[in-house]
């Protein structure tokens, strides 16, 4: 159908002129906001405001728009679950159900004696009114990611506390809601408390086991994500037919899929990247829609009702935050982000609203409808919505840029904070994607420009090899740049592969090489001698040699062997860096054997570390290899070796590649020889000798994940 710019009327019902509107809305807002300090995200509202139904009528709120802003809200929620750092939310799970029950019961004190006792209403609607103020939406959540401190432990509380009151809140309103019904009995109970318990169960327990065989069999990227769009719809249906709010779901959907969605993965940032430009944009502008300034003057009793809503609602909020903050100690710009995050009322509240609106109680002698609640409380929850969305969305912004600002000065105030360079040795097309993958893992999260991708290529060969080299190289920077890192492609010709590749190390000061093996052939005897003979006479590098039966996103647990006096070697604490950065950024459980002296060792390290491990003590070097032996589906072994001549080699190390091949041929695995060099004076640069040692490379090591 042709567009004719005579037939043009409001509101406009052509989907091309639509979706303009609302894409140069999105594309403007924050070019327009940002230059002025105002957050992009009340920017959103407000154009929703001015273009809604309410405002100039450009377009109406229709399920075009519900939908998408629908996709929006449960995107922020399921982001919500899927960043949270698991060993930070089981570290502090009391301390987000604390704050969970403050968030909840202050403001529903606060709204039950404002409705109560000021405003008249009945005990039941009472309930309900107060209900509305406990619950928050994390509108906020997309603009404390962006500035890095996602991953703050007032971020952490504030997340985790928000599915406690939601779900809290949301529990209410069914329970008011069958009590206006006549519903409410025994099996009412029995029937909610089974399907809600039921609901998590599956989401939590069965969407992993389902997400870790889909990632195991199908590589296609788009159908990776759509995967991901299906699963968040999936989990908030189930909410509901459980009789909860979707946005439970999805959060918990987040939380599913938390491990199988690597925090650097190219999944990820493709996750992040259309919530962040398409969905989220959508759903605010959706909100925006249903405000109605013209209320606000037809009627006292509507501002009444509108200024005891704020008041329990920011009071109550603020109290909460502050009660949080004194409880645990957190900094001042941390309570006011705890505040900032939680004081948004949209989603729960909105539809809490809508449905104590639509519940008639009775008629009265004028026949007119007596509801749950009256149109003076639907009126007044828009004005909250608008007025709690920009308070969160300043507070939030000027108290993350503060965390961030403090974060980052600590950052930079160590002197032991060295240039990472990381080189992808890629002679196999098969393995470039899991190498790639691995480098994304385990490299530091401020690293974005120094990862290099080598091929090798024999002077003598013809231009079949050369197209090979820029096929191969080209995969591999568009691996890494759909995860936002620059993998810098380089083409060597060499009749040798280990000079090659040792003159690159030199040429472009590398700390740490990553070496695939082809998975079907494993250890060949040619790769161990390349590998003995001539990638360990390097001194200067920590050399990592990968072999990927399975997507590293589905590995669940990693086991960790470690040879006596591991700990004396100079490149340890860098290895083992990088075996916490992928406990960090995959979410995978790290389990260590060790001698007991180095699990004292590790334990001392770790509390400045948030990652799921444990430590189990080895005596020997043959008892590690019975515990490799048994490792079990979706797991990985990663063992940390010595090179000849280095304190913790033992001859036995150079049977392990025939250890490997003959018993763990489809396993993952990985092997770290860290660097041995020397300084000017002989001397080990760092090793691991007296507690003062600990304190030092914890203290880099938790610099590093910063």
């Amino acid at each position: 159908m042709l567009l004719s710019i005579h037939n043009l009327s409001l509101p406009l019902e052509d989907p091309v002129l639509k979706f303009l509107v609302v894409l140069i809305i999105i594309l403007s807002a924050p070019l327009l906001l940002n230059k002025i300090k105002v957050p992009h995200l009340l920017g959103l509202i407000i154009a929703g405001a001015i273009i809604g139904p309410n405002g100039f009528n450009v377009l109406s709120r229709d399920s075009s728009i519900v939908v998408t802003g629908t996709t929006g809200l449960l995107y922020i929620m399921f982001l919500a679950g899927l960043e949270i750092d698991m060993g930070d939310f089981k570290k502090n799970k009391w301390k987000s159900l604390t704050f969970g029950l403050y968030t909840f019961v202050v403001p529903f004190v606060l709204g039950f004696l404002g409705g109560y006792y000021i405003l008249g209403f009945s005990l039941l609607t009472s309930v309900l009114f107060a209900s509305l103020f406990s619950s928050h939406t994390l509108i906020a959540y997309p603009l404390v990611s962006k500035l890095g401190v996602a991953k703050n432990l007032s971020v952490n509380i504030t997340v985790g506390g928000t599915m406690i009151t939601d779900v809290l809140a949301l529990l209410v309103l069914a329970v008011v809601v069958g009590m206006s019904q006549g519903e409410v009995g025994s099996e009412f109970w029995i029937k909610l408390s089974a399907s809600v318990l039921a609901f998590g169960l599956v989401v939590l327990l069965i969407f992993p086991i389902i997400g870790r065989w889909f990632f195991k069999k199908v590589d296609d990227k788009i159908s990776q994500y759509i995967f991901v769009l299906v699963m968040i719809y999936l989990a908030a249906l189930l909410a509901e037919l459980a009789g909860v709010e979707a946005i439970i779901g999805a959060f918990l959907a987040g939380l599913a899929l938390n491990r199988l969605i690597p925090h650097t993965s190219s999944l990820m940032n493709r996750v992040e990247f259309v919530g962040n430009a398409i969905f989220i944009p959508f759903f605010l502008i959706s909100v925006g829609m249903l405000i109605d300034f013209k209320v606000f003057f037809k009627s006292w009793e509507t501002l009444q009702v509108a200024s005891i809503m704020l008041v329990a609602s920011i009071l109550g909020k603020y109290v909460a935050a502050v009660l949080t903050q004194k409880t645990f100690r957190l900094t001042k710009h941390e309570g006011k982000l705890i505040f900032g995050l939680s004081s948004a009322s949209a989603a729960a509240t909105l539809a809490a609203v809508m449905v104590g609106y639509n519940i008639i109680l009775f008629e009265n002698e004028a026949g007119e409808p007596v509801r749950l609640l009256n149109e003076h409380v639907l009126n007044g929850s828009i004005l909250l919505i608008l007025i709690s969305c920009t308070i969160s969305s300043f507070i939030s912004m000027a108290s993350a840029e503060k965390i961030a600002e403090a974060e980052n000065e600590d950052t930079l105030t160590g002197n032991n904070h060295e240039q990472e360079n990381i080189l992808l040795a890629l002679n196999y097309e098969g393995m470039v994607d899991k190498t790639v993958n691995l480098g994304l893992l385990v490299k530091n999260h401020a690293n974005t420009e120094n990862m290099f991708g080598l091929n090798v290529i024999n002077e003598d060969k013809n231009d079949s090899s050369i197209k090979n080299a820029e096929k191969i190289l080209s995969y591999a920077v568009n691996t890494a740049s759909a995860a936002d890192v620059k993998l810098k492609p380089l083409t060597r010709y060499d009749n040798d592969v280990i000079n090659g590749i040792n003159n690159v190390v030199k040429e472009q000061k590398i700390t740490d090489l990553i070496i695939g093996l082809e998975d079907e052939k494993g250890f060949s005897a040619s790769f161990a001698d390349n590998l003995y003979n001539g990638y360990l006479q390097n001194n200067d590098i920590n050399i990592f040699v990968y072999h990927a039966a399975q997507p590293l996103s589905t590995v669940k647990r990693y086991l960790v062997m470690i040879p006596e006096n591991a700990h004396l070697e100079s490149g340890f604490f860098h290895s083992l860096a990088r075996v916490w950065n992928i406990g960090k950024n995959s979410g995978a459980v790290i389990s260590f054997y060790a001698p007991e002296n180095i699990i004292n060792v590790l334990k001392k390290i770790i509390k400045k570390v948030n990652i799921e491990a444990d430590f189990i003590i080895t005596d020997s070097w043959a008892d590690a290899e019975k515990k490799a032996e048994k490792i079990k589906d979706n797991e990985g072994l990663i063992l940390i070796l010595a090179k000849r001549g280095m304190t913790s080699y033992f001859p036995k190390m150079r049977y392990i590649p025939d250890f490997l091949n003959s018993k763990l041929p489809n396993k993952n695995y990985l092997l770290i020889y860290p660097y041995s060099k020397v300084d000017e004076e002989n001397t080990e640069i760092r090793s691991v000798r007296n507690h003062d040692d600990f304190v030092e490379i914890g203290n880099i090591i938790k610099k590093i994940f910063r």
